[in-house]
């Protein structure tokens, strides 16, 4: 799976590896998978949110896995496709819950982290753009 690799694949492979394995947290502890990705307490403690967590997260799952696929195959335009995408509006959508929510530090950094997943992507770099 590495023989190809390159220090430009570093990234992409850290991304595909946090969403892949982070996703399947909340099936052993969704209450805390909930606080570390900024949920506040009163959601992260409710029984009822804690299935939604799980369907969300295992959702999140397969972008990581698909990103491992597409490296495998050596479709670097797919990995910087997911990452654009997935980057975007993950990390808009993430930063906006987060801010309603009053978790304006984790709003921030997801919105962040999101937009620099995207650059990356937009910018072809797992390809070597620029």
């Amino acid at each position: 799976m590495f023989e190809h690799f390159a220090p430009r694949h570093i990234m992409p492979l850290l991304v595909a590896s946090a969403t892949t394995f982070g996703g399947v947290w909340p099936f052993w502890s969704p209450k805390n998978a909930m606080l570390e990705f900024g949920l506040p307490e009163r959601i992260a403690a409710s029984p009822a949110a804690h299935p939604v967590m799980v369907l969300c997260s295992a959702r999140t799952t397969v972008l990581g896995m698909l990103m491992f696929v597409f490296y495998r195959r050596e479709n670097f335009a797919a990995v910087d496709s997911v990452m654009a995408v997935m980057g975007a509006y993950l990390g808009l959508v993430d930063g906006y819950v987060c801010w309603k929510e009053r978790m304006h530090g984790k709003a921030v950094f997801r919105c962040v982290s999101g937009m620099v997943i995207a650059a990356w992507g937009l910018a072809g770099l797992t390809e070597g753009g620029f």
